[in-house]
């Protein structure tokens, strides 16, 4: 699964289309656009979306359940970021968008995200509404989305251990921490791994598990030959996970 190849841009059907500058607090010491600068892009990206089709009122709540990366050329700062995002994956309360970034010097990242609709009241998945679903469905590849996990491994007790302490900024309006503050982590782990940043990359990240404000979390880290995994971790169960490695 962590092969999949991501669906290509259409030539045709429902394709939301934006643009913003990069902004200097989502870039890295050498210019490029951090993990969790894109984790942001994406968020910013949805909900422009809902409020160009006008769906925001029907589908107030979403969760990210799973978020695939791919870096091929890191967008550098001062850019402007060309975003196209178009739904690849469709069912009845969750669906599998696509977006890609590009910015006039060369800059392009390819992504995909398993974002799951739900009511705002009871905070259960909720069914996407006719009206928004004619959307989806104009370039979605199926209408039998099914939510599988691509990262099977596990922590062991040979992988490092880290606190990975929570801050106020890092919770979110659903009250758990937000999904772009997961990749702080594994923007620092890679810093170790400078092989990394000099080659395209898939950084696949899946949350399992909501992660509340006053819990106490702790990072397992694997370094593989090639790759990279982190198990974010509360009371030895985990809760999000993430796994960084080369795209080809």
């Amino acid at each position: 699964m962590l092969d999949t190849p991501l669906m290509p841009l259409p030539h045709d059907g429902h394709v939301f289309m934006t643009n913003w500058p990069m902004r200097a607090g989502d870039v890295d010491r050498n210019r490029r656009l951090r993990l969790d600068g894109i984790a942001r892009y994406l968020q910013d990206a949805g909900f422009d979306h809902l409020d160009a089709v006008d769906a925001r009122a029907e589908h107030p709540a979403w969760v990210v359940r799973r978020s695939v990366i791919d870096v091929i050329q890191p967008p550098e700062f001062p850019s402007l970021v060309h975003i196209n995002r178009w739904c690849s994956g469709l069912s009845s309360r969750w669906c599998s968008m696509r977006v890609r970034m590009t910015t006039d010097d060369g800059g392009l990242v390819e992504t995909e995200g398993f974002w799951i609709n739900f009511n705002a009241e009871t905070l259960r998945p909720a069914r996407i509404t006719d009206r928004f679903e004619k959307f989806l469905s104009d370039t979605a590849l199926t209408s039998r989305l099914r939510w599988q996990q691509w990262i099977s491994d596990s922590p062991d007790p040979d992988d490092a251990v880290t606190p990975f302490p929570l801050r106020s900024t890092d919770i979110d309006v659903m009250a758990h921490v937000n999904n772009a503050m997961y990749l702080q982590a594994v923007d620092a782990a890679l810093r170790t791994r400078p092989e990394l940043h000099e080659v395209p990359t898939r950084t696949v990240i899946e949350y399992l598990v909501p992660i509340a404000p006053d819990d106490e979390v702790l990072l397992r880290t694997r370094h593989g030959e090639k790759d990279l995994t982190i198990w974010f971790t509360v009371g030895g169960k985990v809760h999000a996970q993430a796994m960084v490695l080369p795209l080809h």
